[in-house]
């Protein structure tokens, strides 16, 4: 079960298969991680519900309601020249937001996922719905012999290369035959002045950083090494840990790679820094049961070092947090029957989204498959939502 991708809070930082079959959909293993649905392709105001005095005046950029308005049309993303914030995958400066298992049409409540979402920030808005983009295995990933993925899902996000853009770390569903070590699932897809575009390239892991028939699964960004340059730990089965030395160049080849112990099935960054110790090495989490961010979790700390992250840090606890829920309304809208059922929300984001360099929250909270809401709220301000909208935008 994979966890999705989850944005740092102040710096850069949010299972097995049958041998003779196609590995199973990440979206699938991913259920107890990365949300759900809605009814309309629209945009949603922060105060989605126009009936409550306790919602905040809608913004003059978008005036929309939940349910009962004209999608809004994407426009281009800024262009960038390339910057050091974090997911910033145009290089304008501003963070972006990465969001998976979008929601599902009306009419298709059980068909494919429809891929993973961006949405951008620009000079003008912490976060523009209108400047989106959607990516998927049709149109972004890399080929397995002559097979394409079916399955594009986002798992990391970081400057690899080091030329100012954040690139995007997705895992797929190569075939595999169960002969030999099973193909690398993972694939990258590098930023650019557009933001993310074009093919992904497959990460290359070394032999010598590979081990038994395990999938490597679960990478996290960090510069474990202290070189200066974002590095990559992979999960490698049996307790060891894929370590991939920064800079990446365009082929997907780390710069070097070892096989290093004390792993566990799941490899997470810590929160809110990655350096726990202050001693310049990002450091890791291994963790025995997948994490859902936002709620609390066990796992042990792997410190930084020249090496990697390959020091004992002791016992590590993710704690639990208090989170706002999208303003997702119940009631029926124009032409609809009021909908039902139980709500959840879960935490898309952590980061300085309006440039007060203090973090602020992102949140969905979702009903079924077919109904969400992404609020984006201020920090120190979990009353009312600075934008709101729903993930069904990013349907055809």
């Amino acid at each position: 079960m994979r966890t999705r991708i989850t944005h740092p809070k102040a710096t850069a930082t949010a299972s097995t298969w049958a041998a003779t079959t196609t590995r199973a959909t990440t979206a699938t293993r991913a259920a107890a991680s990365l949300a759900a649905g809605c009814v309309g392709l629209l945009l949603v105001l922060t105060g989605c519900d126009s009936s409550s005095a306790a919602d905040p005046a809608p913004s003059a950029a978008a005036d929309a309601k939940n349910g009962d308005s004209a999608p809004v049309p994407a426009i281009p993303v800024p262009r960038g020249e390339g910057s050091r914030v974090p997911y910033d995958f145009n290089g304008d400066g501003h963070p972006d937001l990465v969001i998976n298992d979008l929601v599902k049409a009306p009419e298709d409540p059980h068909g494919d996922d429809a891929g993973t979402g961006i949405v951008y920030g620009t000079e003008d808005s912490p976060l523009d719905p209108a400047a989106r983009r959607l990516l998927n295995a049709r149109a972004n990933a890399a080929k397995s012999g002559d097979t394409r993925p079916a399955a594009f899902d986002a798992e990391a996000a970081c400057d690899l290369d080091r030329d100012g853009f954040t690139d995007l770390i997705v895992s797929t569903d190569p075939p595999y035959n169960g002969v030999g070590a099973p193909p690398v699932p993972l694939q990258i897809l590098f930023g650019s002045p557009e933001g993310l575009t074009g093919k992904a390239v497959t990460v290359r892991i070394p032999a010598q950083a590979r081990f038994g028939k395990e999938w490597p699964e679960h990478p996290v960004c960090g510069d474990f090494d202290g070189d200066g340059s974002t590095d990559l730990a992979v999960t490698a089965g049996d307790g060891r840990i894929s370590f991939l030395r920064g800079p990446f160049v365009r082929t997907g080849a780390p710069a070097g790679a070892a096989l290093l112990p004390d792993g566990t099935p799941y490899l997470y960054a810590p929160e809110p820094k990655a350096d726990t110790d202050g001693d310049g090495y990002d450091d890791l989490v291994a963790t025995a049961r997948p994490r859902t961010p936002g709620q609390a979790a066990e796992g042990t700390l792997l410190l930084g070092s020249a090496d990697g992250p390959a020091r004992p840090g002791g016992a590590y606890i993710f704690p639990a947090e208090e989170l706002p829920e999208a303003p997702l309304r119940t009631k029926g809208t124009k032409g609809t029957k009021a909908t039902e059922g139980t709500t959840r929300t879960t935490l898309l984001s952590h980061g300085d989204f309006d440039g007060d360099k203090k973090a602020d929250t992102v949140v969905r909270t979702y009903r079924g498959g077919r109904e969400d809401l992404v609020a984006l709220y201020a920090a120190g301000n979990t009353d009312h939502p600075v934008l709101t909208f729903s993930t069904a935008l990013f349907l055809p």
